[in-house]
């Protein structure tokens, strides 16, 4: 949501940052009620429940987006069309990068923190493998329907691997001191949805009216915006989360809800917008050269050390971050 009036524009930009920090600040709260009451390591609530909610903007927008793309390919429009898909798994890919490079990287940064193998290698490693797959899979330029059920196996992998970790752990990090009566119950599911939303609609409104400001008022470059708010914008959720989870001391959360909407990223949305393409889903070069490939090089930074020292050090942040600048970089120059 925009306007053609500066005031309401500075208006709307300040409710969208409003929005997303008390969003984030009950969304994070209520997330750590549920992996208390519950006893599931606040790491698997990360990675699923949080995830899940935090990476349904990038759904929304690359689903809407390829069914954009369908919609141009009826009317033989190629061109747009092509447009249309490369902003569809551009935004999935590009959130993988964004949350991994940046996110992630300044969450080992602010509190580097211990590990648990158990819990952390099975992500990790169907993260590592889902970027390779996917690569191998569209090595020829396009995603095909069976490349696509291929994705959603390994979804289904990670969610069953999500399932049988929480029944495992279940009870065993719960809290004797946390209130289950009736009315805790539903306002922390309110708290939830609500903050859910909030971060959801105040990133939107962040990211609309703050490329507004940027553009038509402080004159800066729309290419520069397009690679830098817009890039950032989608993934404000997970970063909201994050940062609201550092300043919780709540770091398991927030590297379970990387991870796990990195997962989703990678191996649901595609192939989501290859059946609402109805074909195979066509992925560009710049894609599978420069994209998926700092894309792995940023998850490696960040997790292949710790599986093999037990921690996420600050050093692996830094590193993260640095590649991550470099990338933005390039894109800007090439662009």
């Amino acid at each position: 949501m925009t306007s053609d009036n500066p005031v309401l524009v500075f208006v709307l930009f300040g409710i969208g940052l409003l929005c997303i920090i008390k969003g984030g600040d009950w969304f994070v709260d209520a997330a750590s009620w549920i992996a208390e009451v519950s006893g599931i390591p606040h790491f698997i609530v990360g990675a699923t429940v949080v995830s899940l909610a935090t990476t349904l903007p990038e759904i929304i927008v690359s689903v809407i987006a390829a069914a954009n793309g369908a919609g141009y390919l009826a009317a033989g429009d190629v061109t747009a069309a092509n447009g249309a898909v490369e902003m569809a798994t551009g935004n999935a890919i590009g959130s993988v990068t964004a949350n991994t490079g940046m996110i992630l990287g300044i969450s080992i940064v602010a509190m580097p923190v211990v590990i648990e193998r158990r819990k952390y290698l099975p992500k990790s490693l169907i993260l590592i493998v889902s970027i390779i797959l996917l690569w191998a899979l569209a090595l020829s330029g396009e995603l095909s329907m069976v490349g696509a059920f291929i994705m959603i196996a390994v979804f289904i992998v990670f969610i069953i691997e999500n399932v049988a970790e929480a029944k495992k752990d279940m009870g065993t990090a719960r809290s004797n001191d946390v209130k289950r009566d009736k009315k805790t119950v539903v306002k922390n599911i309110l708290l939830f949805l609500i903050g859910a939303a909030g971060i959801v609609i105040g990133s939107r409104l962040l990211v609309d009216n703050g490329t507004v400001i940027a553009t038509d008022i402080l004159g800066i470059p729309e290419r520069v915006v397009s690679l830098t708010m817009v890039a950032i914008g989608t993934s404000l959720p997970e970063l909201v989360t994050t940062i609201t989870a550092i300043a919780k001391k709540q770091s398991s959360l927030s590297v379970g809800n990387i991870v796990g909407a990195n997962i989703i990223d990678m191996i649901l949305i595609l192939p989501l917008c290859s059946f609402v393409l109805g074909g195979s889903l066509p992925v560009a070069w710049s894609t599978l050269w420069i994209d998926l490939p700092v894309s792995l090089a940023v998850a490696g930074i960040c997790l292949v050390p710790a599986l093999i020292r037990g921690k996420l050090m600050r050093w692996q942040g830094i590193l993260s971050l640095t590649v991550y600048a470099g990338y933005v970089g390039y894109l800007c120059v090439a662009a």
